[in-house]
This record gives structure tokens, sequence and C-alpha cells, in this order.
């Protein structure tokens, strides 16, 4: 598993107006289906794939994503 987006904030102009703009952590875990091996990127599972020593192909590499929302996206006025 991998981080590929740091939970934070960033200020982007929209309309016109300054606004931030809430950014949820990513986590990403790519692995082999058949072997079970886990990338550490997706450069890492394209190398695998290209390699002419595997027989690793694009249907064996699984890549899940995860995505997890602070309670910060919310604001401190939310009540749900």
């Amino acid at each position: 598993m991998f981080v590929e987006q740091e939970e934070g904030f960033e200020d982007k102009i929209i309309d016109g107006k300054s606004v931030k703009v809430y950014r949820p952590r990513v986590e990403v875990t790519i692995k082999h289906l058949k072997t079970g091996k886990e990338y550490l990127s997706d450069k890492e599972a394209e190398d695998d794939v290209n390699s002419p020593v595997t027989d690793t192909t694009k249907d064996d590499i699984s890549r899940n994503v995860n995505v997890i929302v602070g309670p910060g996206a919310l604001g401190g006025k939310t009540n749900i």
C-alpha cells in the first residue's frame, strides 16, 4: 500500500473567488492476483507486465483505491 495523495486543503479560484478545496487522503494497493505480490507503485506493476522474463499480464494486476475523508472535510458546524 502506498499513499497517492495526502489529506489537506488547497486554495483555488472558483468563479473569481478564492475558496479552500478539500483533498482527501488516497491510499492505493496494487496486487498480482495470481501470486499475491504487492507492488509499491504503479510503475513497479507496469514494469512487471512489460518484463520479458515474467508472464504477468494487465489482467493479473488489481488496483484498489481507498479514499479517506476526514472530519475536517465537512467543517466545524456540520451535524450528521
